[in-house]
């Protein structure tokens, strides 16, 4: 898709592939014919920057065609660089202004709380995110509520828009989720078998869960790897061709 539309964030992409992967094939409740069905498990891409890795997965999922992907961030194109609810099936909401992901999902659980206590909520945040204060108003509203049908889960990759996380902001993401009542766990967000065992261990909590995934900024591109140039690298002819060819 960053090949066919030449535009950048595929970094940010990359790094969130596998937790999708697990997510769509093994965890969530969901009937790709059946898009709209109430009695469904919810998936939020807060950081709407990786939006092509979500349309990539509803795409294998069966959500629709994977020819459509070539309609990403083209012109007279459907799919843009932040997600936008009505443009296909399976997109529950427009993101990317970040830090509101978590408050909508806090909005969804209380609902599904009362009607679908079986049904998760899943939001899917970047670390740098978590700087942006309506992150933590929605963090105590969901502990104040005892919303344990709300997984959280942050792409702990190192990276934000203009540097290293931990030379913009230094937190403890981990310390101040636990503050707050939740449960932690952490994860190779690049290991399948772990996501796996780790978000099915969330689901049975009986309070709000974070995951916290460490992940790699430009996954499987070797020389954008742990770079700040992977959030604005477009793949090049010889990248594409190297990768088609795998």
């Amino acid at each position: 898709m960053s090949y066919w539309s030449k535009t950048a964030e595929t970094g940010s992409a990359l790094c969130i592939s596998d937790i999708l992967a697990v997510l769509y094939f093994k965890i969530l409740h969901i009937n790709p014919k059946k898009p709209d069905d109430f009695d469904r498990d919810r998936f939020l891409l807060s950081k709407g920057h990786g939006a092509s890795a979500l349309y990539a997965a509803l795409a294998e999922r069966g959500f629709f065609s994977v020819d459509k992907l070539k309609k990403y961030r083209v012109n007279g194109g459907i799919f843009h660089g932040h997600p936008s609810k009505e443009v296909a099936p399976g997109i529950e909401i427009s993101s990317g202004s970040l830090g509101h992901g978590l408050s909508i999902g806090a909005g969804m659980a209380l609902v599904l709380k009362k009607s679908l206590p079986k049904r998760k909520v899943f939001v899917l945040m970047g670390d740098g995110e978590c700087n942006e204060g309506s992150v933590w108003e929605a963090t105590m509203f969901i502990a104040s509520h005892k919303l344990n049908n709300v997984i959280a889960i942050i792409d702990d990759n190192g990276f934000q828009g203009f540097g290293k996380t931990s030379d913009v902001h230094t937190m403890d993401l981990a310390t101040k989720f636990k503050a707050f009542g939740w449960q932690i766990f952490h994860v190779d967000g690049h290991n399948p078998v772990q996501l796996e065992k780790i978000l099915n261990k969330a689901k049975t909590s009986s309070r709000p869960c974070v995951v916290i995934a460490k992940t790699i900024t430009g996954k499987s591109i070797p020389n954008i790897e742990n770079t700040l140039h992977a959030h604005y690298y477009i793949v090049d002819e010889k990248t594409h061709k190297n990768h088609h060819e795998k």
